[in-house]
């Protein structure tokens, strides 16, 4: 296998001599843990690798190094060439050494990072490549607190860059070496800056061309100007006039080419972005193009049941699906980014994005989110600027995330918050930055934007508090530019009449979760207080940390194969494209009184409802949701629901379901208790 590839570099190399070439360097690998001590019994692995496969694995989780090895040959034809090794993502800190030489060291999973390996391989020989990974937690390496499943392992793909002596560098923040600043964009023009990083060993000076085209592949721009090697980067303005806007309805991509050469080309990079006008005021929400869109965002985190941590083109595919099918327009990369592939997909389906910088508080109070030390903090701004960076030419990301949920105790972790942002604007000023918010304090007034994580009513209290607290934020806080997230988790196996012995935590029936999304949607839904409202989450997610190794509060469950009641409901008030008519609580069809109620989510209109024989009136208790009147019944009934031409139905048993006993719970007294 191995010569097998140095056949086919050797030939890419004859045929291109000179310009960039690219190589996949996914498979070959020999996985072992450091544990293990040698790499005699070492496995054969393909990447996207993780050593973590099971995202339900509570109790069995491994937080670990592990080492990666593979054999590559280098033509000797490539000795007055550059090489470099670009990972999309390894977790979360990687050492790469090369014939034993170290080659570098990235700390962070987010996000993609290069290193140049030219001065230490052997030209015309094999080389011995060397990647050690640790997802062990440090306190210098964000993030610091998360529930989060940190799968470890070299989890997204690798490639070998090859080069001329001067290249757009690879080694910029992980990026391409090409970002796209536009600086003014209406519907009769746009103009802006590429900012072009360069590297070279030879020369003070070459010449740069930077080329625009539309996205039917008209050139719509293009120019040349010499650059000075210096390690600065080339900034080339450009212009032109009767652009076609990215918006989510029309998501139209140009290509950006930043070419090296005189009299021939010897690199080229190409980059699709697109061009939109982002701006968000307290009553005007969040306007693209100077046109308000009402943000209908899911969070999403980043495994699924069958991939772990290592997903595949194919299943943000399938995800993306999901979210489209539910009718949301907006995601948020929970804790970290996702791949460019995913984000590629977002620009070509008008999906905005909100990517999250790894800093924020988990829900366990042992953790510790912020250390104010300078490794921790240069940590933090090094991540964001790699976030940024990598992502700046995807017109889906809408947003820079600073931080989720943070808990402010001890250190003042304003200041800092203040430098993520300043950083953020500073690299991007075209989007604005946004944070996510459960707490009081001075945290909320830092970033452009503020998301309020409300969950009254799910611990204690009632939903309907959450009204009192939107009436509050309107007549108290309607300067700010706020947004709404909330959530809560809710299995489909756990019934409503389980046992209450165990404690409650272990127990969260779906049945909660429907009924807090209900109200929630009922009172916050099209309100024009908030730019966008954002439901936690769109899929369950591992989550070693918690009961069943699972957080359980997405719309989906974590193998993608039950949509929960909630799903409908914001399918029936999002999809304006496919109607929804949904009978609730479809996964109880064991019920132990025989009075019961019946809930529709329907946006075909007024649901007719038979329960048996009988017709059931019902009545819209909010926007798609209806509500039958109490009817008696018993044994095995069919429930059906009629709507224009959609049907559905249930069946359920009411009767003895065989439930346990509820046992009465000891109180707890005062005083030491003894334990064995």
């Amino acid at each position: 296998m191995k010569r097998i590839f140095a056949t086919l570099l050797f030939v890419f190399a004859a045929c291109a001599a000179g310009a960039r070439e690219v190589y996949p360097l996914n498979e070959g690998w020999r996985f072992f843990f450091k544990s293990e001590n040698t790499s005699d019994n070492a496995r054969h692995v393909t990447l996207p690798h993780t050593w973590n496969t099971d995202p339900r694995s509570a109790g069995g989780w491994l937080e670990t190094t592990g080492n990666y090895q593979n054999d590559i040959y280098i033509p000797g034809e490539w000795a007055s060439r550059r090489l470099f090794v670009k990972f999309y993502g390894a977790q979360s800190v990687a050492d790469l050494f090369v014939n034993g030489r170290h080659a570098g060291t990235h700390r962070g999973g987010a996000a993609a990072f290069a290193f140049e390996i030219t001065d230490y391989v052997r030209f015309g020989e094999d080389n011995a490549l060397l990647v050690v990974v640790s997802n062990g937690v440090r306190d210098d390496v964000l993030p610091t607190s998360t529930d989060m499943n940190l799968y470890g392992g070299i989890y997204r793909d690798v490639e070998l860059v090859v080069t001329g002596r001067t290249a757009v560098s690879p080694l910029y923040l992980g990026s391409d070496g090409v970002l796209v600043h536009p600086q003014a964009v209406d519907s009769l023009s746009v103009s802006g800056e590429a900012e072009i990083h360069l590297v070279s060993k030879e020369g003070n000076a070459c010449m740069v061309t930077l080329d625009i085209t539309a996205p039917d592949g008209r050139p719509v721009f293009s120019k040349r100007q010499r650059a000075r090697l210096d390690g600065k980067p080339v900034v080339v303005p450009f212009a032109f006039g009767e652009p076609e806007l990215w918006s989510p309805e029309s998501p139209s991509l140009y290509t950006v080419t930043a070419s090296i050469g005189e009299d021939s080309i010897t690199d080229r990079v190409s980059v699709r972005t697109g061009f939109r006008s982002i701006v968000a005021t307290p009553s005007g929400g969040l306007r693209i193009n100077g046109r308000r869109i009402p943000v209908r965002g899911v969070t999403l985190y980043h495994d699924n049941a069958s991939s772990g941590g290592a997903l595949t083109p194919e299943d943000g595919e399938a995800d993306l699906a999901v979210l489209r099918d539910l009718g949301a327009n907006a995601l948020r990369s929970a804790v970290m980014p996702h791949s460019q592939r995913f984000y590629d997909r977002c620009d070509e389906r008008g999906i905005l994005v909100w990517v999250d910088t790894p800093l924020q508080s988990a829900p366990f109070l042992g953790d510790i989110a912020y250390y104010a030390t300078p490794q921790f903090e240069e940590n933090g701004l090094e991540q964001l600027r790699e976030i940024v960076a990598q992502n700046i030419n995807h017109p889906s990301v809408a947003m820079w995330g600073i931080f989720s949920c943070l808990r402010p105790r001890g250190d003042d972790v304003v200041p800092y918050l203040r430098r993520l942002v300043g950083t953020a604007r500073a690299m991007d000023p075209s989007r604005p930055t946004v944070a996510c918010s459960d707490q009081n304090g001075n945290i909320n007034f830092v970033s452009d934007l503020i998301v309020w994580r409300q969950n009254v009513g799910w611990r204690k209290g009632s939903t309907d508090d959450v009204a009192v607290w939107r009436d509050q934020m309107r007549k108290n806080w309607s300067h700010l530019r706020s947004g709404v997230a909330y959530g809560g988790s809710g299995f489909i196996g756990h019934k409503s009449y389980t046992a209450q012995a165990e404690p409650r935590s272990n127990w969260m029936p779906e049945e909660k979760q429907t009924r807090f999304h209900e109200e929630y949607a009922r009172n916050l839904q099209g309100d024009s207080l908030f730019w966008g409202v954002w439901i936690d989450n769109l899929f369950d997610y591992g989550s070693a940390r918690r009961p069943y190794g699972v957080n359980g509060s997405g719309l989906v469950t974590l193998d993608r194969r039950d949509r929960k009641d909630a799903y409908y409901l914001y399918r029936a008030l999002w999809n304006a494209e496919s109607p929804t008519l949904y009978i609730a609580d479809k996964h109880r069809r064991l019920r132990d009184v025989p009075r019961q109620a019946f809930r529709i989510y329907s946006s075909a209109g007024v649901p007719v409802l038979t329960v048996g024989a009988d017709t059931v009136a019902v009545t819209e208790y909010a926007a798609c949701q209806y509500r039958s009147d109490s009817v008696d019944v018993s044994g095995l009934v069919e429930v059906k629901a009629v709507a224009g031409p959609l049907r559905d139905s249930v069946s359920i048993l009411v009767g003895n379901v065989l439930k346990p006993k509820r046992l009465q719970v000891p109180l707890r007294k005062a005083g030491p208790r003894t334990t064995n």
